[in-house]
């Protein structure tokens, strides 16, 4: 098998990475959609965090082949293709063996696969809304409930849900895109020393990934030992009524419907800060998270061109004066 490309050694593209790990602290954030050019390293990122987190007690991670695993196993990354059907995705009841010999014969989905893990879905403003919504709805709920006649299985789903895509091959319906608690924007670097660092890296890794990985595992040690430190510490993280008030304030000055905003802004500072090993959120961690967490929330202004990102930051700037 080969070594994973390790998560310490992307170059750049500093918000999806930090977004993976605030996810990955606190799942209950619903997610990370990336938004960008293709070839920018989205894929090999959620590989790359899948790949440095510990390995996972085997009854946490699903079923395999029909059968729940014992011991303890990678964490899970799971590859949905567009082409999927619904059956390969949430499972499938065999009726005749449970009509003829009385059992229930589950044939385990790709949902099933990625529980306690990573669930990836490369264009997913492609893919057929209704299996975007079924993933949403098992993603929020952490249960997948197959029916078939009158037959239902229920197995846990929980994963870290990151969906891909660029806009120009067609956008993500609004009430989908706001039920992913994170947005983060990717583009080609157009900074030389930084796309030859990346050339430096592919070529170091594509000769030898071994030796590659061991150059990087110190660092890797240290992410690692910073997002379990936050995982332990999320939920002693306080967020005083200030920070609260800061974010409704914000929510409400650029329009963000519903407060499914402000709820994803409040946990992801709080992921930020336990991240930081900050014991109370500051306003610093609700700025740094804010655009992630609002930018895809945003009406769109006929009257101002400026991006959604740049719309936040203004707000900010507004609040703060």
């Amino acid at each position: 098998m080969r070594t994973p490309f390790p998560f310490s050694a992307i170059v750049g593209q500093d918000e999806m990475k930090l977004a993976l790990l605030i996810a990955a602290v606190d799942a209950r954030i619903g997610g990370v959609m990336v938004f960008g050019d293709r070839g920018t390293g989205k894929s090999t990122a959620v590989r790359a965090l899948a790949a440095l987190l510990p390995d996972i007690p085997a009854e946490q991670a699903g079923y395999q082949d029909g059968t729940p695993r014992k011991g303890k196993v990678p964490v899970p990354f799971v590859d949905l293709p567009l082409g999927a059907t619904e059956d390969r995705v949430l499972g499938a009841l065999d009726l005749e063996r449970a009509l003829g010999a009385g059992e229930k014969a589950f044939e385990p989905g790709l949902l099933a696969r990625a529980n306690g893990g990573f669930l990836y879905i490369d264009e997913i403003n492609l893919l057929e809304d209704h299996i975007v919504d079924l993933l949403l709805d098992v993603a929020a709920s952490g249960e997948n409930v197959v029916e078939r006649e009158g037959l239902s299985v229920r197995h846990p789903a929980r994963f870290v849900l990151v969906g891909s895509g660029n806009p120009e091959e067609g956008e993500l319906r609004p009430q989908l895109l706001d039920r992913f608690g994170l947005s983060v924007d990717v583009r080609t670097p157009q900074d030389v020393a930084q796309r030859v660092e990346i050339l430096k890296r592919c070529d170091a890794y594509e000769r030898d990934g071994a030796a590659f990985a061991a150059k990087w595992r110190a660092a890797e040690r240290k992410t690692l030992k910073r997002l379990a430190r936050a995982r332990s510490a999320i939920d002693t993280v306080v967020v005083p009524d200030s920070a609260l008030r800061y974010a409704t304030r914000l929510c409400m000055a650029v329009g963000a419907d519903g407060l499914r905003g402000e709820l994803t802004l409040m946990r992801a500072a709080r992921a930020l800060a336990a991240l930081d090993g900050m014991e109370t959120v500051a306003e610093a961690q609700l700025s740094r998270v804010a655009p992630m967490a609002l930018r895809h929330r945003l009406r769109r202004n006929p009257l101002d061109e400026t991006g959604s990102t740049a719309r936040i930051e203004r707000a900010m700037d507004e609040l703060a004066a």
